[in-house]
């Protein structure tokens, strides 16, 4: 008889978390799930305040992390900016409220999230990627961003940044994307996973 995942137990006894599943799109239905997600991040100053009608007007921006179970793991969501940047170089995009339950950390969670919004960042064309953290940012040093200032970003996204947050702000130029002379040359696809204890604004 074969045992179902909620009966698999460790080698101490204890049971076992679920395994991972996979990282998809978000959908309408996510809405909640994503707000619940995000609401202790929310409280602890990690991420920005947003309401509930937010995450169900913007679900199209994420992507998901789910368990073997389909509860959601963790979250990241994409806006691209065409046209609005300071400098000439194609569309940039922001990515942010990236999170990660924290008993899912440290599990490859964030890594998988970050590679699958890359991916479809280079998909739509877009030539770069800016992220802003008041954490130490580990995730996104490990997936190829570099820190950098904000001359390249989005106005309205900078414009949009309380510098009484102390935000560093990460950069990635995504492979085959034309940049101003100065950026830094793309990196490879993460490969490895890395540690997701970096919130997003």
């Amino acid at each position: 008889m074969r045992l179902g995942p909620l009966a698999v137990r460790t080698e101490e006894g204890r049971p076992a978390l679920p395994a991972p599943g996979g990282v998809r799109r978000a959908r309408a239905a996510d809405a909640p799930a994503l707000h619940a997600l995000s609401e202790p991040f929310m409280r602890t100053g990690a991420l920005r305040r947003r309401t509930p009608h937010v995450y169900a007007a913007r679900f199209a921006e994420f992507f998901v992390a789910e368990d073997a179970h389909g509860t959601l793991e963790g979250c990241v969501a994409l806006r691209t900016f065409p046209g609005d940047r300071l400098t000439a170089g194609g569309t940039a995009g922001v990515l942010h409220n990236f999170c990660v339950r924290p008993d899912r950390q440290r599990l490859g969670v964030g890594s998988r999230l970050l590679t699958a919004l890359l991916l479809h960042a280079s998909d739509r064309s877009v030539s770069e990627v800016f992220a802003a953290t008041t954490g130490g940012g580990e995730a996104f040093l490990r997936s190829g961003f570099r820190e950098t200032d904000s001359s390249r970003a989005p106005r309205t996204w900078v414009a949009a940044l309380d510098p009484a947050r102390g935000s560093r702000v990460f950069a990635r130029p995504l492979p085959g994307a034309s940049l101003p002379e100065g950026s830094a040359p793309a990196q490879p696809w993460p490969a490895r996973h890395c540690r997701a204890s970096t919130h997003t604004r």
